[in-house]
């Protein structure tokens, strides 16, 4: 899928993207439909700035960092199957979403974890903390109240003292948080 004469979806990708993914093979189609539009230059992937033609995503805080998650299989170009495997994890799971499915709930705080793991350490350091809090609030608190707001939140969340936030800790911490909902995204509308 990196040339113009691909542009289209062949019924074994489907297949495969379907059994990767747990997207039906309609809603494959309309991503890749989605994916397309995207894709002004029609060269079959997407790069960073096609993004920005999301409207939601300019008015989103986040939205560099969702980005990011996108392109972390690549730095600059992204095809239809990593655009899919990072949209499974909006999809809804249920009580028998398989454990290493990519909707599954750990997969989903996973997902959410490197968010906020800026350099990919497995471990959330305060300023990692400081710079989503930043995103997040922009002006609106002095960084003091910020700063208050990371210690707190390593405190709370920081069991073996290491001053860092492992994945093991945030996901204690998010163990009470429907992170499902949180993450469900309506795709096909």
């Amino acid at each position: 899928m990196g040339s113009r004469a691909s542009l289209h979806l062949q019924d074994d990708e489907i297949t495969a993207i379907q059994q990767e993914t747990g997207f039906l093979p309609n809603q494959i189609i309309r991503l890749f439909s989605r994916f397309t539009c995207l894709d002004k230059e029609q060269n079959g992937f997407l790069t960073r700035d096609d993004f920005s033609r999301i409207p939601e995503f300019a008015i989103n805080p986040l939205a560099q960092r969702i980005v990011d998650t996108f392109f972390v299989e690549s730095e600059d170009h992204l095809n239809f199957r990593q655009f899919m495997r990072t949209l499974a994890h909006f999809r809804p799971c249920t009580p028998k979403t398989p454990h290493e499915a990519l909707n599954s709930r750990d997969n989903k705080l996973r997902f959410v974890f490197s968010m906020y793991d800026y350099d990919h350490d497995n471990k959330i350091s305060k300023e990692e903390l400081l710079q989503i809090l930043k995103l997040l609030v922009g002006s609106n608190i002095s960084k003091e109240q910020l700063s208050h707001i990371a210690e707190r939140t390593l405190l709370e969340s920081d069991k073996n003292n290491d001053r860092n936030i492992t994945f093991d800790e945030f996901k204690t911490v998010m163990s009470r948080t429907e992170i499902d909902h949180k993450m469900s995204v309506r795709f096909l509308d």
